[in-house]
């Protein structure tokens, strides 16, 4: 290719941080034949449809990159459950897929370089306990540590759910206040039983 072919994505290195729309690249001047060969010689990474991440821009991926892909791939989806749980602090290791949510009615497919777990709310209490997190690379979705919590003990399978619990709280261990909205969710979700006698010991205990 031309020399300012790759002067205009050293353009870019400039205004971007890593990751750039196609229309980014479009508007500064690349076409599409121009993009593929970038991503073929290891100046693009194609994240998901429409998005890539510059591969010679100067930056390292973030250690939440699968959470702004994800949400670059669906702006709506929200990072929940277990996954939620490791990007705010609350376990050790990071699970094997990324846990992602979306409303029953979003059917858009989600596309990434890495596997994807996928759950299905109901509109009514999708919103809830839903934040967005602004990094300086993008942004993303995500349930708080409680409402993520009550998810994993009603959907997970149910002979791993007290274990996981307690290793959360033995990692970072709840604020009574936590414990509260905790149990206000599982109370919503109709699913207060989950919450065994020995983990209501421990988060009950909690001092604030």
């Amino acid at each position: 290719m031309r020399t300012n072919t790759y002067g205009k994505l050293h353009n870019l290195y400039k205004s971007h941080r890593g990751y750039i729309s196609t229309r980014g690249l479009a508007d500064e001047g690349l076409t599409n034949r121009q993009i593929a060969v970038l991503t073929e010689e290891g100046y693009l990474e194609r994240v998901c449809y429409g998005h890539y991440w510059m591969l010679r821009c100067g930056y390292e991926k973030p250690y939440d990159y699968k959470c702004i892909e994800a949400c670059l791939s669906n702006p709506k989806a929200v990072i929940s459950m277990k996954s939620a749980c490791f990007y705010q602090g609350m376990l050790e290791t990071e699970p094997e897929v990324l846990v992602v949510s979306t409303e029953r009615t979003d059917r858009s497919a989600m596309k990434t370089n890495f596997p994807i777990e996928r759950h299905f709310f109901s509109q009514n209490n999708f919103r809830l306990g839903l934040k967005n997190r602004k990094t300086e690379f993008g942004c993303y979705n995500i349930y708080d540590v409680e409402r993520s919590i009550c998810d994993i003990l009603r959907l997970d399978d149910r002979d791993t759910n007290d274990n996981l619990l307690i290793e959360m709280i033995d990692f970072r261990k709840l604020k009574k206040s936590q414990y509260e909205r905790l149990l206000k969710y599982a109370e919503l979700f109709h699913k207060k039983r989950f919450l065994t006698t020995e983990v209501f010991d421990k988060l009950s205990a909690q001092d604030e």
